[in-house]
Protein backbone atom coordinates (compact mmCIF):
# COMPACT_ATOMS: atom_id res chain seq x y z
CA UNK A 1 0.00 0.00 0.00
CA UNK A 2 1.36 3.43 -0.93
CA UNK A 3 2.57 5.79 1.80
CA UNK A 4 2.49 9.57 1.30
CA UNK A 5 5.42 11.29 3.00
CA UNK A 6 5.27 15.03 3.71
CA UNK A 7 7.99 17.37 4.93
CA UNK A 8 8.11 20.57 6.92
CA UNK A 9 11.25 22.55 7.72
CA UNK A 10 11.82 20.66 10.95
CA UNK A 11 10.06 17.30 10.55
CA UNK A 12 8.85 14.47 8.33
CA UNK A 13 5.23 13.28 8.29
CA UNK A 14 3.03 10.50 6.92
CA UNK A 15 -0.32 11.52 5.49
CA UNK A 16 -3.19 9.30 6.63
CA UNK A 17 -6.95 9.50 6.07
CA UNK A 18 -7.22 11.15 9.51
CA UNK A 19 -4.44 13.70 9.04
CA UNK A 20 -0.65 13.71 9.33
CA UNK A 21 1.43 11.71 11.78
CA UNK A 22 4.97 12.74 12.67
CA UNK A 23 7.80 10.37 11.78
CA UNK A 24 10.14 9.73 14.72
CA UNK A 25 13.41 10.00 12.83
CA UNK A 26 16.69 11.87 12.94
CA UNK A 27 16.76 11.98 9.13
CA UNK A 28 17.54 15.37 7.64
CA UNK A 29 17.74 14.41 3.97
CA UNK A 30 15.44 12.37 1.74
CA UNK A 31 18.22 9.83 1.39
CA UNK A 32 18.45 9.39 5.17
CA UNK A 33 14.69 9.12 5.52
CA UNK A 34 14.42 6.39 2.89
CA UNK A 35 16.92 4.37 4.94
CA UNK A 36 14.63 4.62 8.00
CA UNK A 37 11.66 2.64 6.67
CA UNK A 38 10.82 1.33 10.14
CA UNK A 39 10.11 4.85 11.38
CA UNK A 40 7.94 5.54 8.33
CA UNK A 41 5.93 2.37 8.94
CA UNK A 42 5.48 3.22 12.62
CA UNK A 43 4.22 6.69 11.79
CA UNK A 44 1.74 5.26 9.27
CA UNK A 45 0.23 3.18 12.08
CA UNK A 46 0.17 5.99 14.66
CA UNK A 47 -3.09 7.52 15.90
CA UNK A 48 -1.52 10.83 16.93
CA UNK A 49 -2.50 13.11 14.05
CA UNK A 50 -2.50 16.79 13.18
CA UNK A 51 -4.38 18.50 10.38
CA UNK A 52 -2.41 18.47 7.12
CA UNK A 53 -3.66 22.01 6.50
CA UNK A 54 -1.81 23.16 9.63
CA UNK A 55 1.57 22.16 8.18
CA UNK A 56 3.77 24.47 6.12
CA UNK A 57 4.98 21.94 3.57
CA UNK A 58 8.30 22.14 1.75
CA UNK A 59 9.74 19.88 -0.95
CA UNK A 60 9.91 16.22 0.15
CA UNK A 61 13.05 15.91 -2.01
CA UNK A 62 15.96 17.61 -0.30
CA UNK A 63 18.87 19.40 -1.97
CA UNK A 64 21.65 18.92 -2.80
CA UNK A 65 20.88 15.88 -4.95
CA UNK A 66 21.14 14.89 -8.59
CA UNK A 67 18.30 16.17 -10.74
CA UNK A 68 18.18 14.52 -14.17
CA UNK A 69 15.40 15.03 -16.73
CA UNK A 70 14.20 13.34 -19.89
CA UNK A 71 13.67 15.53 -22.93
CA UNK A 72 10.56 15.49 -25.22
CA UNK A 73 9.31 12.18 -23.85
CA UNK A 74 5.56 12.35 -24.61
CA UNK A 75 4.39 11.66 -28.17
CA UNK A 76 1.94 14.59 -28.07
CA UNK A 77 4.67 17.00 -26.97
CA UNK A 78 7.11 15.68 -29.57
CA UNK A 79 4.57 16.26 -32.35
CA UNK A 80 3.81 19.74 -31.02
CA UNK A 81 7.56 20.45 -31.16
CA UNK A 82 7.60 19.56 -34.86
CA UNK A 83 9.34 16.19 -34.46
CA UNK A 84 8.46 12.54 -35.11
CA UNK A 85 7.80 10.33 -32.04
CA UNK A 86 9.04 7.33 -34.02
CA UNK A 87 12.51 8.78 -34.42
CA UNK A 88 13.02 11.03 -31.39
CA UNK A 89 15.96 9.75 -29.30
CA UNK A 90 16.03 9.06 -25.57
CA UNK A 91 17.86 12.12 -24.25
CA UNK A 92 18.68 13.43 -20.79
CA UNK A 93 19.75 16.78 -19.37
CA UNK A 94 20.65 18.00 -15.89
CA UNK A 95 19.06 20.64 -13.68
CA UNK A 96 20.69 22.25 -10.66
CA UNK A 97 19.19 20.94 -7.43
CA UNK A 98 19.24 24.55 -6.24
CA UNK A 99 16.17 24.97 -8.47
CA UNK A 100 14.09 22.75 -6.15
CA UNK A 101 11.37 24.59 -4.24
CA UNK A 102 8.27 23.69 -2.28
CA UNK A 103 4.84 22.76 -3.62
CA UNK A 104 3.31 26.08 -2.55
CA UNK A 105 6.30 28.41 -2.95
CA UNK A 106 6.31 31.27 -5.44
CA UNK A 107 7.90 30.68 -8.84
CA UNK A 108 10.19 33.68 -9.33
CA UNK A 109 10.90 34.83 -12.88
CA UNK A 110 14.35 36.49 -13.16
CA UNK A 111 14.22 40.05 -14.46
CA UNK A 112 16.07 39.19 -17.69
CA UNK A 113 13.65 36.37 -18.63
CA UNK A 114 10.66 37.11 -20.87
CA UNK A 115 9.19 33.74 -21.89
CA UNK A 116 8.44 31.68 -18.77
CA UNK A 117 6.89 28.26 -19.40
CA UNK A 118 5.57 25.32 -17.36
CA UNK A 119 5.87 21.52 -17.69
CA UNK A 120 4.08 19.17 -15.30
CA UNK A 121 6.15 16.00 -14.90
CA UNK A 122 6.27 12.83 -12.82
CA UNK A 123 9.42 12.71 -10.73
CA UNK A 124 10.99 9.35 -9.91
CA UNK A 125 12.77 9.36 -6.54
CA UNK A 126 15.54 6.81 -6.13
CA UNK A 127 15.52 4.66 -3.02
CA UNK A 128 18.97 3.12 -3.37
CA UNK A 129 22.18 3.52 -5.31
CA UNK A 130 21.99 2.74 -9.02
CA UNK A 131 25.66 2.45 -10.04
CA UNK A 132 26.84 2.77 -13.63
CA UNK A 133 26.27 -0.58 -15.28
CA UNK A 134 23.41 -1.68 -13.03
CA UNK A 135 20.99 -4.19 -14.56
CA UNK A 136 17.47 -2.74 -14.56
CA UNK A 137 14.34 -4.58 -15.65
CA UNK A 138 10.63 -4.68 -14.90
CA UNK A 139 11.17 -7.11 -12.04
CA UNK A 140 13.69 -5.04 -10.08
CA UNK A 141 12.56 -1.51 -11.01
CA UNK A 142 10.98 -1.06 -7.56
CA UNK A 143 14.34 -1.89 -5.97
CA UNK A 144 15.67 1.38 -7.39
CA UNK A 145 12.60 3.64 -7.49
CA UNK A 146 11.20 4.32 -4.02
CA UNK A 147 8.39 6.62 -5.01
CA UNK A 148 6.93 9.38 -7.12
CA UNK A 149 6.46 13.16 -6.79
CA UNK A 150 4.79 15.93 -8.75
CA UNK A 151 7.33 18.23 -10.37
CA UNK A 152 7.03 21.30 -12.57
CA UNK A 153 9.95 21.83 -14.94
CA UNK A 154 9.76 25.62 -15.19
CA UNK A 155 11.66 26.85 -18.26
CA UNK A 156 13.01 30.18 -19.50
CA UNK A 157 12.45 29.62 -23.22
CA UNK A 158 14.23 32.78 -24.36
CA UNK A 159 17.36 31.57 -22.57
CA UNK A 160 17.02 27.92 -23.56
CA UNK A 161 16.53 28.14 -27.31
CA UNK A 162 19.28 30.50 -28.52
CA UNK A 163 21.87 28.76 -26.33
CA UNK A 164 20.71 25.27 -27.48
CA UNK A 165 21.23 23.92 -23.96
CA UNK A 166 18.82 23.39 -21.08
CA UNK A 167 20.89 23.67 -17.90
CA UNK A 168 20.76 27.42 -17.32
CA UNK A 169 17.21 27.90 -18.62
CA UNK A 170 15.81 25.31 -16.21
CA UNK A 171 18.05 25.79 -13.17
CA UNK A 172 17.14 29.19 -11.71
CA UNK A 173 15.97 29.11 -8.07
CA UNK A 174 12.29 28.01 -7.78
CA UNK A 175 12.32 26.44 -11.28
CA UNK A 176 11.58 22.93 -9.94
CA UNK A 177 8.62 22.96 -7.56
CA UNK A 178 8.35 19.49 -5.98
CA UNK A 179 5.57 17.85 -3.97
CA UNK A 180 3.47 18.12 -1.90
CA UNK A 181 3.97 14.40 -1.22
CA UNK A 182 6.62 11.79 -1.88
CA UNK A 183 4.41 8.77 -2.52
CA UNK A 184 6.28 5.58 -1.68
CA UNK A 185 5.04 2.64 -3.76
CA UNK A 186 5.16 -1.12 -3.54
CA UNK A 187 6.26 -3.07 -6.61
CA UNK A 188 2.69 -3.93 -7.68
CA UNK A 189 1.63 -0.29 -7.40
CA UNK A 190 4.54 0.86 -9.54
CA UNK A 191 3.12 -1.34 -12.30
CA UNK A 192 0.21 1.14 -12.51
CA UNK A 193 2.61 3.87 -13.64
CA UNK A 194 1.02 3.99 -17.11
CA UNK A 195 -2.39 4.74 -15.55
CA UNK A 196 -1.22 8.02 -14.05
CA UNK A 197 -2.75 11.20 -15.45
CA UNK A 198 -0.82 14.49 -15.48
CA UNK A 199 -2.83 17.70 -15.28
CA UNK A 200 -1.86 21.35 -15.07
CA UNK A 201 -3.97 24.49 -14.82
CA UNK A 202 -3.07 28.18 -15.11
CA UNK A 203 -5.58 30.46 -13.41
CA UNK A 204 -8.09 27.60 -13.46
CA UNK A 205 -7.73 26.92 -17.20
CA UNK A 206 -6.65 23.38 -18.11
CA UNK A 207 -3.40 23.55 -20.07
CA UNK A 208 -2.14 19.95 -19.82
CA UNK A 209 -4.16 16.74 -19.39
CA UNK A 210 -2.68 13.41 -20.51
CA UNK A 211 -1.95 9.94 -19.15
CA UNK A 212 1.40 8.18 -19.14
CA UNK A 213 0.10 6.02 -21.99
CA UNK A 214 1.42 8.87 -24.18
CA UNK A 215 4.96 8.50 -22.77
CA UNK A 216 7.57 7.24 -25.23
CA UNK A 217 10.44 6.04 -23.00
CA UNK A 218 9.08 4.69 -19.73
CA UNK A 219 11.07 4.12 -16.53
CA UNK A 220 12.63 0.71 -17.26
CA UNK A 221 13.92 1.83 -20.65
CA UNK A 222 15.00 5.22 -19.28
CA UNK A 223 16.95 3.72 -16.38
CA UNK A 224 18.63 1.17 -18.64
CA UNK A 225 19.91 4.03 -20.78
CA UNK A 226 20.78 6.28 -17.84
CA UNK A 227 22.81 3.63 -16.04
CA UNK A 228 25.15 3.40 -19.02
CA UNK A 229 26.78 6.67 -17.91
CA UNK A 230 25.12 8.19 -14.80
CA UNK A 231 25.17 6.95 -11.22
CA UNK A 232 22.10 7.79 -9.14
CA UNK A 233 21.83 7.62 -5.36
CA UNK A 234 18.99 7.40 -2.86
CA UNK A 235 17.14 10.72 -2.79
CA UNK A 236 18.09 11.64 -6.36
CA UNK A 237 15.37 12.74 -8.78
CA UNK A 238 14.55 11.88 -12.40
CA UNK A 239 11.95 13.98 -14.25
CA UNK A 240 10.21 11.93 -16.94
CA UNK A 241 8.92 14.46 -19.46
CA UNK A 242 5.76 16.45 -20.10
CA UNK A 243 2.75 16.10 -22.42
CA UNK A 244 1.38 18.57 -24.95
CA UNK A 245 0.00 21.88 -23.68
CA UNK A 246 3.04 23.96 -22.78
CA UNK A 247 3.08 27.59 -23.89
CA UNK A 248 5.73 27.04 -26.55
CA UNK A 249 4.97 25.15 -29.76
CA UNK A 250 6.73 24.73 -33.08
CA UNK A 251 6.06 27.29 -35.82
CA UNK A 252 4.25 26.14 -39.00
CA UNK A 253 6.53 24.18 -41.33
CA UNK A 254 6.85 26.91 -44.01
CA UNK A 255 7.84 29.45 -41.36
CA UNK A 256 10.34 27.00 -39.88
CA UNK A 257 11.93 26.43 -43.30
CA UNK A 258 12.24 30.15 -43.95
CA UNK A 259 13.69 30.68 -40.47
CA UNK A 260 16.36 28.05 -41.07
CA UNK A 261 17.68 30.15 -43.95
CA UNK A 262 18.14 33.26 -41.83
CA UNK A 263 21.18 34.22 -39.71
CA UNK A 264 20.66 32.96 -36.12
CA UNK A 265 20.43 36.47 -34.66
CA UNK A 266 17.70 37.44 -37.12
CA UNK A 267 15.87 34.13 -36.75
CA UNK A 268 15.66 34.32 -32.97
CA UNK A 269 14.68 37.99 -33.01
CA UNK A 270 11.73 37.14 -35.29
CA UNK A 271 10.79 34.07 -33.26
CA UNK A 272 10.78 35.86 -29.91
CA UNK A 273 8.84 38.77 -31.37
CA UNK A 274 6.10 36.35 -32.42
CA UNK A 275 6.25 34.48 -29.10
CA UNK A 276 5.80 37.74 -27.18
CA UNK A 277 2.22 37.78 -28.49
CA UNK A 278 1.52 34.31 -27.07
CA UNK A 279 -0.77 34.74 -24.02
CA UNK A 280 0.06 31.31 -22.60
CA UNK A 281 3.45 32.28 -21.20
CA UNK A 282 3.38 32.80 -17.46
CA UNK A 283 2.69 36.30 -16.17
CA UNK A 284 3.12 37.99 -12.82
CA UNK A 285 0.43 36.72 -10.43
CA UNK A 286 -0.53 33.65 -12.48
CA UNK A 287 -1.57 30.68 -10.36
CA UNK A 288 -0.20 27.31 -11.49
CA UNK A 289 -1.81 24.13 -10.18
CA UNK A 290 -0.61 20.62 -10.97
CA UNK A 291 -2.03 17.22 -10.04
CA UNK A 292 -1.01 13.65 -10.84
CA UNK A 293 -2.92 10.47 -10.04
CA UNK A 294 -4.84 7.56 -11.46
CA UNK A 295 -8.40 8.27 -12.60
CA UNK A 296 -9.77 5.89 -9.96
CA UNK A 297 -7.93 7.78 -7.18
CA UNK A 298 -6.01 4.73 -5.95
CA UNK A 299 -2.70 6.47 -6.61
CA UNK A 300 -2.70 10.18 -5.81
CA UNK A 301 0.42 12.35 -5.71
CA UNK A 302 -1.56 15.33 -4.46
CA UNK A 303 -2.00 18.82 -5.86
CA UNK A 304 0.63 21.52 -6.18
CA UNK A 305 -0.17 25.25 -6.20
CA UNK A 306 2.37 27.95 -6.96
CA UNK A 307 2.13 31.63 -7.86
CA UNK A 308 4.34 33.37 -10.42
CA UNK A 309 6.19 36.45 -9.22
CA UNK A 310 8.36 38.69 -11.37
CA UNK A 311 11.70 39.70 -9.90
CA UNK A 312 12.11 43.46 -9.94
Amino acid sequence: MSVSVLRTVDAWWVRTPAGATRIDTAAVTTRELLADRGAIAAAAASAEVVAVESLSLVSPVTAPCRVVAQMTNFASHVKDSGMDPETVPLTFFRKASGSISGPYDDVVRPAHVSLLDYEVEIGLVFGREMPVGAEVDAENLADYIAGLVITNDISARDVQLPKTQFYEAKSYPTFTPVGPALVLLEADELKRFTDLRLRLWVNGEVRQDMTVADMIYRPVRALRELTRFQRMDAGDLLLTGTPVGTAISAPPKPVEIIGSLLPPQVKWKMFFKSQAKNPKYLKDGDVIEAAIGTDDGVLDLGRQRTVVRYAR
